[in-house]
């Protein structure tokens, strides 16, 4: 099992490092928007590459970070149901669901997209659009996000097994809604405190 964690742990930081820098794609896809629509409205001219840059870019965050989101525990998930469990057996939800839902479908999709993705490199596929950009490195970014999700996926397994055998605490315990709306109000109600007695003469 510490052979399987060291590889957890290494997929964990690849998977860390790549989530915080790709947010910065955001930042970029909004200045190419806002720059485009100031070229538009400014000169009276546009480019589909413009349009379709904000696209990859978008695209590019939403696929790439999708692993880091999963390593975050920050999926979107209906706890209705879950939380009325002990956490084993919600651990038990989390790994049968990792195991039968989540590693077929994202093995499945990297399957998939290596020859779609290469079909698209070889051919030196473009955008149907006047001016557009050419398509494959859009596709390239679906298989490395599906391939990086499979990987967390992988690392997701071993810790939950590695937390049901005891030789790991729980790095996400769980917190109901209800809960988490306390400790969210605590938080803002200190926070009140400490504005209020700086503003206080």
């Amino acid at each position: 099992m510490a052979g399987l964690l060291a590889l957890s742990r290494t997929i964990d930081r690849i998977n860390e490092f790549i989530g915080r820098w790709v947010s910065w794609l955001i930042l970029l896809a909004i200045l190419v928007s806002a720059g485009n629509a100031v070229i538009r409205k400014v000169f009276d001219t546009s480019s589909n590459a413009w349009l379709e840059l904000q696209w990859y870019l978008f695209g590019a965050a939403f696929m790439l970070a999708a692993a880091y989101t999963l390593k975050q525990n920050d999926h979107i998930r209906i706890d209705i149901v879950y939380g009325m469990f002990s956490r084993r057996v919600q651990h038990w939800i989390d790994l049968l669901g990792h195991l039968f839902f989540l590693m077929p479908f994202v093995v499945l999709m990297v399957v998939y997209f290596v020859p779609y993705v290469s079909l698209s490199f070889h051919s030196g596929e473009m955008s149907t659009n006047a001016g557009g950009l050419i398509v494959w490195p859009a596709k390239a970014i679906l298989l490395v996000g599906f391939f990086l999700l499979a990987l967390q996926g992988v690392s997701e397994i071993i810790k939950k097994m590695a937390i049901m055998r005891g030789d790991m605490d729980d790095p996400n315990p769980f917190i109901s809604a209800h809960e988490q709306a306390r400790l969210e109000a605590e938080a803002l109600a200190e926070e009140a405190k400490a504005i209020a007695g700086e503003v206080r003469p």
